[in-house]
Protein backbone atom coordinates (compact mmCIF):
# COMPACT_ATOMS: atom_id res chain seq x y z
CA UNK A 1 0.00 0.00 0.00
CA UNK A 2 1.12 3.06 -0.99
CA UNK A 3 2.79 5.56 2.13
CA UNK A 4 2.39 9.53 2.40
CA UNK A 5 4.64 11.38 5.05
CA UNK A 6 3.38 13.72 6.80
CA UNK A 7 4.83 16.25 8.87
CA UNK A 8 4.09 20.08 10.47
CA UNK A 9 7.54 21.28 9.97
CA UNK A 10 9.05 21.45 6.22
CA UNK A 11 12.46 21.45 7.23
CA UNK A 12 12.05 19.45 10.20
CA UNK A 13 12.49 15.64 10.89
CA UNK A 14 8.62 15.13 12.26
CA UNK A 15 7.49 13.24 9.35
CA UNK A 16 4.83 10.65 10.25
CA UNK A 17 4.11 7.96 7.52
CA UNK A 18 0.19 7.20 6.50
CA UNK A 19 -1.23 4.21 5.19
CA UNK A 20 -3.67 5.88 1.84
CA UNK A 21 -6.63 4.04 1.47
CA UNK A 22 -8.09 6.20 -0.97
CA UNK A 23 -7.40 9.49 -2.97
CA UNK A 24 -8.90 12.07 -4.86
CA UNK A 25 -9.36 15.33 -6.19
CA UNK A 26 -11.44 17.96 -4.86
CA UNK A 27 -12.60 21.09 -6.07
CA UNK A 28 -11.35 23.87 -8.50
CA UNK A 29 -8.42 24.91 -7.44
CA UNK A 30 -6.26 21.69 -7.19
CA UNK A 31 -7.47 20.43 -4.17
CA UNK A 32 -7.29 16.21 -2.98
CA UNK A 33 -9.70 14.53 -0.29
CA UNK A 34 -7.51 11.54 1.05
CA UNK A 35 -8.35 9.04 3.45
CA UNK A 36 -5.91 7.38 5.64
CA UNK A 37 -5.48 3.62 7.91
CA UNK A 38 -4.37 6.23 10.61
CA UNK A 39 -6.94 8.27 10.43
CA UNK A 40 -10.44 6.55 11.40
CA UNK A 41 -12.88 9.93 11.91
CA UNK A 42 -13.56 13.33 11.33
CA UNK A 43 -11.74 14.30 14.75
CA UNK A 44 -8.65 12.91 13.63
CA UNK A 45 -8.90 14.19 10.69
CA UNK A 46 -9.39 17.70 11.52
CA UNK A 47 -5.78 17.37 13.23
CA UNK A 48 -3.91 16.76 10.37
CA UNK A 49 -5.38 19.45 8.35
CA UNK A 50 -3.70 21.75 6.75
CA UNK A 51 0.38 19.57 7.68
CA UNK A 52 2.80 19.07 4.73
CA UNK A 53 2.57 16.05 2.81
CA UNK A 54 6.59 14.82 1.77
CA UNK A 55 7.92 12.44 0.31
CA UNK A 56 11.40 10.61 1.46
CA UNK A 57 14.74 11.41 -0.97
CA UNK A 58 15.52 7.53 -1.58
CA UNK A 59 12.05 7.29 -2.76
CA UNK A 60 12.68 9.93 -5.46
CA UNK A 61 13.89 8.95 -8.86
CA UNK A 62 17.68 10.12 -10.04
CA UNK A 63 17.01 13.27 -11.76
CA UNK A 64 18.30 13.10 -15.29
CA UNK A 65 21.62 15.09 -16.83
CA UNK A 66 21.06 19.00 -16.50
CA UNK A 67 17.37 18.44 -14.33
CA UNK A 68 17.66 19.43 -10.72
CA UNK A 69 15.22 19.18 -7.61
CA UNK A 70 14.52 22.68 -6.35
CA UNK A 71 15.98 21.48 -2.68
CA UNK A 72 19.03 20.72 -4.28
CA UNK A 73 19.39 24.48 -5.79
CA UNK A 74 18.43 26.22 -2.27
CA UNK A 75 21.36 27.40 -0.35
CA UNK A 76 23.87 27.17 -3.63
CA UNK A 77 26.04 30.17 -4.67
CA UNK A 78 25.80 31.96 -8.03
CA UNK A 79 28.14 34.07 -9.76
CA UNK A 80 28.41 35.53 -12.97
CA UNK A 81 31.48 35.11 -15.46
CA UNK A 82 33.16 37.52 -14.07
CA UNK A 83 33.33 35.59 -11.22
CA UNK A 84 31.13 38.20 -8.84
CA UNK A 85 29.05 36.53 -6.45
CA UNK A 86 25.42 37.84 -6.92
CA UNK A 87 24.15 36.20 -3.72
CA UNK A 88 23.09 32.85 -2.55
CA UNK A 89 19.59 31.05 -3.95
CA UNK A 90 16.98 31.30 -1.23
CA UNK A 91 13.97 29.76 -3.41
CA UNK A 92 12.10 29.12 -6.91
CA UNK A 93 9.51 30.44 -8.53
CA UNK A 94 7.42 28.78 -10.98
CA UNK A 95 6.03 31.19 -13.68
CA UNK A 96 4.37 28.91 -16.38
CA UNK A 97 6.88 29.57 -19.00
CA UNK A 98 10.38 28.65 -17.04
CA UNK A 99 11.45 28.09 -13.34
CA UNK A 100 13.28 30.99 -11.44
CA UNK A 101 15.84 31.08 -8.86
CA UNK A 102 15.47 33.13 -6.00
CA UNK A 103 19.04 34.88 -5.44
CA UNK A 104 19.36 36.47 -2.33
CA UNK A 105 22.70 39.11 -2.03
CA UNK A 106 21.86 40.98 1.85
CA UNK A 107 18.65 42.99 1.11
CA UNK A 108 18.53 42.77 -2.73
CA UNK A 109 16.65 39.90 -4.27
CA UNK A 110 17.87 39.22 -7.92
CA UNK A 111 15.27 37.05 -9.97
CA UNK A 112 17.34 34.79 -12.71
CA UNK A 113 15.31 32.87 -15.00
CA UNK A 114 16.38 29.24 -14.79
CA UNK A 115 17.15 28.79 -18.33
CA UNK A 116 20.49 27.76 -20.54
CA UNK A 117 20.28 31.33 -21.95
CA UNK A 118 21.31 32.40 -18.42
CA UNK A 119 22.14 29.49 -16.07
CA UNK A 120 25.37 27.87 -17.54
CA UNK A 121 26.26 25.65 -15.30
CA UNK A 122 25.09 23.60 -12.47
CA UNK A 123 28.10 22.41 -10.00
CA UNK A 124 25.18 20.69 -7.18
CA UNK A 125 28.54 19.30 -5.75
CA UNK A 126 30.74 22.58 -5.58
CA UNK A 127 27.78 24.12 -4.44
CA UNK A 128 27.72 27.05 -7.13
CA UNK A 129 25.38 28.02 -10.47
CA UNK A 130 27.17 30.03 -13.03
CA UNK A 131 24.85 32.37 -15.14
CA UNK A 132 25.04 34.89 -17.59
CA UNK A 133 23.91 37.88 -15.24
CA UNK A 134 25.46 41.25 -14.79
CA UNK A 135 25.33 42.68 -11.11
CA UNK A 136 23.98 45.85 -11.77
CA UNK A 137 21.34 43.96 -13.67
Amino acid sequence: MPQWWIGSDPEGDNWTPYTLKGCKAHGKAGGLVAAFGEVPDRDSAEAIDGLYIAVPREALPKPDKDEYYWADLIGLEVFNASEVCLGIVKGLLSTGAHDVLQVQDGDLERLIPFVASYVTEVDAEGRRIRVDWEADW
